[in-house]
């Protein structure tokens, strides 16, 4: 009797990690996709000659996708074609100043002292800060399944006093927003650290100052651009998950989780179909997992009772081919507001897009010219925007927020004639990422990491309320961005097969033999 596959719901970068994973372990896999594409938010779109990558467009940490591959004795290099960006971002202020993000500590020095004398020994003691509290994270927060606290650290067994001392250095009770400011003294470079937080959707003076971890992460590893677009990495991994045996059924929707009394066994379809299998990774938001794929049942229950967190932010994403190029801009760009504090009670406590915005602008070309035609530009724009709300209505708000990130893009970068330079547009509201990626109120980036003393913990890979179900994505651990994301996958993956609840085939399980 065949063995029944492991399921995986969804094809994003957690799912496609997870089905890599298992697959190089030697699991059957069959992934299943509720659009025609496979890939989740990474998405590319082509106009006129512009190609946009529609989702993330910032890779760090490429340890993470390195150690994908490895598991299937595959080289990274044979996949994919990956460019170092550095500066690592440009800075654009309401006061017309400009700072370049630099990876290399001496030119970033360089940098600060031109920008502001005396703000680079502030600079480097934010860095030392943030090289321990990734240390700290790499001991005992990456590559397992953590649901809290408690799987964090053995409070009754091992906390000795190296341990004490490192649960003392994550700061907690203290925000990203003070622990940046009590390092960096000068507002627009504390404003340019805070942004680091930005990768996980949250408000930086409502985040807990561990996440200051993610600037190390990014100095130490760099931040690098696939030939290809982001997308090339979904489709690298695809590629991969293909090689290994992993079985794709797109325009599949999955209506449901088929349990056995507390056990995952399958899953219902939208088309009625039923398909059994041993285990399931779900790709699909935590809370939506819970919330619709187990309805009614126990699990969803308390699922419910136990995780009362608030979505991340989400966003407004305009896609720009221009016919002419800023030649200002760098790959990667931010336009700061003037007011940070005020930004954030709009977006993250009124629930209102801030008046004053902060926006993000990817130009390609810089590494990768064949993006756009001769001479043209393919910008990304980003700005961070409330999550849904009953009262949102973007149909109706797009095109005023559209002029207003315009005239902010004119006044404070540079871009005054960007509406004559338009050949293409294209634009995302957060209405359309909850209906296109079915996220929960179309947050980009799962829940919010807000709270200064749990904020950094998100459901655990591992389910504790079903057997048999196992979480990927950014609403699962470790939380979003493209590196977290794709670990999601890999603990998801890893934690299954330790848990041994299915067989490997009998195939891989006679060359592993031969081999030993």
């Amino acid at each position: 009797m065949t063995e029944a596959p492991i399921g995986v719901i969804g094809s994003g970068l957690g799912g496609l990690a997870a089905a890599c994973t298992l697959a190089a372990r030697g699991y059957p896999v069959t992934v299943f996709e509720a659009n025609p594409w496979v890939g989740g938010k990474a998405a590319v779109l082509e106009d006129g000659g512009y190609r946009f990558d529609m989702g993330p467009t910032i890779l760090t940490v490429p340890s993470v996708l390195r150690r994908i591959f490895d598991e299937a004795g595959e080289r990274l290099e044979d996949w994919l074609d990956l460019r170092r960006c550095d500066p690592q971002w440009r800075c654009f202020f309401d006061d017309g100043s400009v700072l370049d993000l630099r990876q290399e500590n001496a030119a970033m020095k360089q940098e600060l002292e031109r920008f502001h004398p005396g703000s680079s020994s502030g600079y480097e003691d934010f860095l030392a800060f943030s090289k321990q509290l990734d240390k700290v994270s790499q001991n005992y927060f990456f590559y397992k399944s953590v649901g809290g606290i408690s799987d964090t650290f053995d409070w009754k067994g091992s906390l000795d006093l190296k341990t004490l001392k490192d649960v003392m250095s994550m700061r907690m009770g203290v925000s990203v927003f003070d622990a940046v400011r009590k390092h960096v003294k000068e507002p627009r470079v504390a404003q340019m650290l805070d942004h680091f937080t930005q990768y996980v959707g949250s408000a930086p003076d409502q985040s807990p100052a561990v996440l200051c971890g993610i600037a190390h992460m990014q100095t130490d590893e760099g931040v690098w651009y696939p030939i290809g677009g982001t997308r090339a990495v979904p489709t690298s991994l695809e590629g991969l998950a293909r090689k290994l045996g992993v079985q794709f059924r797109t325009e599949a929707e999955v209506s449901r989780i088929v349990l056995d009394g507390k056990r995952a066994s399958g899953l219902q379809l939208k088309s009625g179909e039923t398909v059994k299998l041993s285990a399931v990774v779900s790709n699909m938001d935590s809370y939506r997992t819970h919330r619709e794929l187990l309805e009614g049942t126990p699990a969803q229950r308390k699922f419910d009772r136990k995780n009362r967190r608030d979505p991340a932010c989400s966003g407004v994403v305009l896609y720009l081919g221009l016919k002419k190029a800023y030649e200002h801009l760098e790959h990667h760009n931010f336009v700061f507001s003037k007011d940070p504090e005020a930004e954030f009670e709009d977006i993250y406590r009124r629930g209102e897009p801030a008046d004053d915005l902060t926006a993000y602008i990817c130009a390609p070309s810089r590494t990768e010219p064949g993006v756009a035609p001769d001479g043209g530009e393919a910008l990304y724009i980003l700005v961070h925007a409330p999550y849904l709300r009953d009262h949102h209505d973007w149909n109706a708000m797009l095109p005023d927020y559209r002029r207003k990130i315009l005239d902010k893009l004119g006044r404070s970068a540079g871009m005054e004639d960007l509406e004559e330079r338009i050949e293409v547009e294209h634009a995302l509201t957060p209405q359309d990422i909850h209906d296109r990626y079915r996220v929960l109120q179309g947050a980009i980036y799962g829940i919010a990491s807000h709270g200064k003393f749990q904020g950094a913990f998100k459901p655990a890979n591992r389910s504790k309320l079903v057997s048999g179900l196992y979480l990927a994505g950014g609403a699962a651990h470790p939380g979003p961005g493209m590196p977290m994301v794709m670990m999601s996958g890999w603990i998801a993956g890893d934690a299954l097969d330790s848990d041994g609840i299915a067989s490997r085939s009998q195939s891989h399980t006679a060359s592993a033999a031969a081999v030993g």
